[in-house]
């Protein structure tokens, strides 16, 4: 089962981290998905953000694959999935992006759940 759950942690941080670098390189198509607003500003905001998703994407797959698994490192990279998913989740319901939008957070809370239960498997060093 752990080994399951690790080839899981590891597919969504990838995700995240192509989803992050996509977003930094073309953030006008991201926007345009998911219904935003598109300006240089949102461009530009839009790319930091995909910015620290390939960060903290690349952070889990980074720790996982240390000798000893920094819980530390899973816990903040677990924060920043429920942080994306409660921004994003305003922002559908402030009207900023359509509802379309939903199926990324909605996507960020279960990896948030995921990578929460994930820290609960691992051995104190």
């Amino acid at each position: 089962m752990k080994k399951n759950l690790t080839f899981i942690v590891i597919g969504i941080s990838i995700i995240t981290i192509i989803s992050g670098v996509t977003q930094m390189i073309m953030p006008e198509m991201v926007l345009k998905i998911i219904g935003a607003e598109i300006s240089d500003s949102t461009k530009h905001l839009f790319g930091i953000i995909g910015m620290f998703m390939a960060l903290f994407g690349s952070l889990m797959v980074h720790t996982v694959y240390q000798t000893h698994t920094s819980k530390t490192a899973v816990f903040w990279c677990a924060m920043q999935k429920l942080g994306a998913f409660i921004a994003v989740t305003l922002g559908v319901f402030n009207g900023l992006f359509s509802w379309m939008a939903m199926g990324v957070a909605v996507f960020d809370l279960f990896s948030a759940g995921l990578f929460l239960y994930y820290l609960t498997t691992l051995q104190k060093p």
